[in-house]
């Protein structure tokens, strides 16, 4: 079984910053894509970043500049860095993570901008 445990986040001000990570644990052989999303409140859930198992990554087009995906395969925790941050980015970031190649998800953490 795979665990995902979201840690970070929060609320912060317009313009702020916040950082959130994503660890995985359990029976891991490999870990392969590792992602965020976002699902603002009554609204789905949208892609926010992904990043390959080699290092690539790929941003949604509606946040591209102000955010940073990394990973360190090591502790097999993906990252997301978020600056500049705007009120209508407050929504349920979660991770995804494709283990032994199956898509895990986290429960999801929580950030807020807000004035």
């Amino acid at each position: 079984q795979v665990r995902l445990v979201e840690s970070g986040g929060g609320l912060v001000q317009p313009g702020g910053s916040l950082n959130v990570s994503c660890a995985a644990s359990g029976s891991i052989f490999s870990i392969y894509n590792m992602g965020w999303y976002r699902q603002a409140l009554g609204k789905q859930r949208e892609l926010v970043a992904i990043i390959t198992s080699d290092g690539s990554t790929n941003y949604a087009d509606a946040v591209k500049g102000g955010l940073n995906i990394s990973r360190d395969n090591a502790k097999k925790t993906v990252f997301l860095q978020m600056k500049s941050l705007k009120p209508e980015e407050t929504a349920v970031y979660s991770c995804s993570v494709e283990v032994n190649d199956s898509w895990n998800w986290g429960r999801g953490t929580q950030d807020a901008v807000s004035s």
